[in-house]
């Protein structure tokens, strides 16, 4: 497994995040997710980074993190494709997506996912991820679950 900096359009991310939003269409019955868009340049040093899994030279994960205010970043776009699942691959990330964000100087990461995510609450509350209130555009949506970690020096 190789997990390496990778540009937000580039072609194996766009084929990534395409997939994470039809598996969340099918999730919630076709209502997309209340979040816009994430501009491609939120995920650009020095306040933030994308990153892509790769196993056998194919890409099978991502994950960004941007900068939400002061000292804390939110962690977007994470996905792991589904013939990758169950084998490490998302808590590896995560892993490497919270180093991203140490090394950049952030003190917490938050984030939201959807109700209809179980195995994403239990890898994130697993590492360590605490419930807080709905932030930002996820405020209103009653699907959503949000988490923040406080992030440890390594």
């Amino acid at each position: 497994m190789e997990i390496r900096r990778e540009n937000y359009g580039a072609g194996a991310v766009e084929a990534l995040t395409a997939a994470l939003e039809a598996e969340l269409l099918v999730r919630y019955d076709g209502v997309a997710g209340s979040g816009p868009e994430p501009a491609p340049g939120a995920f650009e040093p020095p306040d933030g980074a994308f990153l892509v899994v790769l196993e056998d030279r194919e890409a099978v994960a991502c994950g960004g993190i941007c900068s939400y205010e002061g000292t804390t970043a939110e962690l977007r776009r994470m996905y792991v494709a589904p013939g990758a699942r169950g084998r490490g691959v998302g808590r590896a990330l995560l892993r490497a997506l919270e180093e991203e964000a140490r090394a950049l100087g952030y003190a917490f990461l938050r984030l939201e996912t959807g109700d209809r995510q179980p195995e994403a609450i239990r890898l994130y509350v697993s590492s360590g991820y605490l419930p807080i209130p709905r932030f930002g555009p996820f405020a209103d949506d009653e699907r959503s679950v949000c988490l923040e970690k406080r992030l440890t020096p390594s």
